[in-house]
């Protein structure tokens, strides 16, 4: 376990460019002085952009580039592209442990595809799973995966996906036993799929497992903060996940316009402004941002293609505690007390 982790940053990637990659990193630098990175892209637009940020520049090397995996590339064209990409060069320096983790901001699909290629499972995991924090009523995030990278999953790929969003939120809040539940159409044991049902008798036959599973939750309660981790299909994940954001979205644009309707509204937005800071603060996604692909062999951190300077950084952020915190080991420390029991259709 390394104390000072060095981070491929794949500096081409996201909707805002090279800017506000470099910027995100540099505060992430800023708040931890012991972050190294090796910054993969076109070497003319990194160093303008250090200008603005010497400390960062003091602890980087620049891994040189001008091909970028874009937006609308395909995972078999990106694939293509891998051994030359910004994206593909960041992975491939975790792969021969040139950095410890990668981030990277740029397409999704492609960059499942090129770590998956890259990195490979970890022994034991069948696929790995995209997770990710949402914010809840409590002081700490939930965990959820899988959020669209495998749009069908059995039995045996949720309790996997279990144990790896178990042992990731036992980091992020040195939780003994994380509370875990299936994301489900009801909360009784005869509801849902037959992957769904299975997959919780064996979870519930498994308490040996870091985890208290307590069964199923249904798509309104995941925000609530009564449990630590929520696992699903991608399927289901994702349209989930869409829908939250877009209830965000709403009800931020509705009191936007409701306090601008009137002067007594707009006296009323003064009055209880402290407030609906908060609340902006607390819905921010760039408060939650970096979401982690598990069951590689290795740390691959998403960061929202549309993230700020902030959101970069906090992206960053998971991935050293990834990294610092042996995310891989504990998941596999975890697998052997899975191996000998197969979970089973039936």
């Amino acid at each position: 376990m390394t104390t000072s982790p060095r981070i491929a940053i794949d500096a081409m990637g996201g909707d805002e460019g090279v800017r506000v990659m470099i910027a995100g990193a540099a505060l992430a630098r800023h708040r931890h002085e012991s972050f190294k990175f090796l910054l993969v892209g076109d070497e003319v637009q990194i160093k303008a952009a250090l200008e603005n940020h010497p400390n960062l520049r003091a602890a980087s090397e620049i891994l040189h580039t001008t091909e970028v995996v874009t937006g609308d590339d395909k995972p078999s064209q990106a694939l293509r592209k891998s051994r030359g990409s910004s994206m593909g060069l960041a992975i491939n320096a975790v792969k021969s442990g040139d950095a410890a983790a990668a981030v990277s901001a740029g397409n999704t699909g492609a960059l499942m595809a090129m770590a998956k290629v890259a990195l490979r499972t970890m022994p034991g995991i069948d696929r790995p799973a995209l997770a990710a924090l949402l914010p809840t009523l409590t002081d700490t995030d939930v965990v959820m995966l899988d959020l669209g990278a495998n749009t069908e999953c059995d039995a045996r790929n949720l309790v996997q996906f279990a144990v790896m969003g178990a042992a990731y939120s036992r980091i992020l809040y040195n939780w003994e036993k994380p509370r875990v539940r299936l994301l489900n159409i009801g909360t009784e044991e005869m509801k849902g799929t037959d992957s769904l049902r299975f997959a919780a008798q064996h979870l519930r036959d498994s308490p040996e497992l870091h985890m208290a599973f307590q069964g199923f939750i249904e798509a309104d309660k995941i925000n609530r903060g009564d449990c630590d981790v929520v696992v699903c299909d991608g399927f289901s994940g994702n349209i989930a996940l869409k829908s939250i954001e877009g209830a965000a979205r709403f009800v931020t644009d509705l009191l936007r316009r409701a306090f601008t309707s009137s002067i007594r509204s707009k006296f009323g937005f003064l009055v209880s402004r402290p407030a609906t800071e908060l609340l902006k603060h607390h819905l921010d996604p760039n408060n939650h941002n970096g979401a982690v692909f598990l069951g590689l062999n290795g740390v691959i951190v998403k960061s929202h293609g549309s993230a700020s300077i902030e959101g970069v950084a906090n992206a960053v952020k998971v991935a050293a505690r990834l990294v610092e915190d042996d995310i891989t080991t504990r998941i596999a420390q975890d697998l052997e007390q899975i191996s000998a029991k197969e979970v089973i259709e039936e």
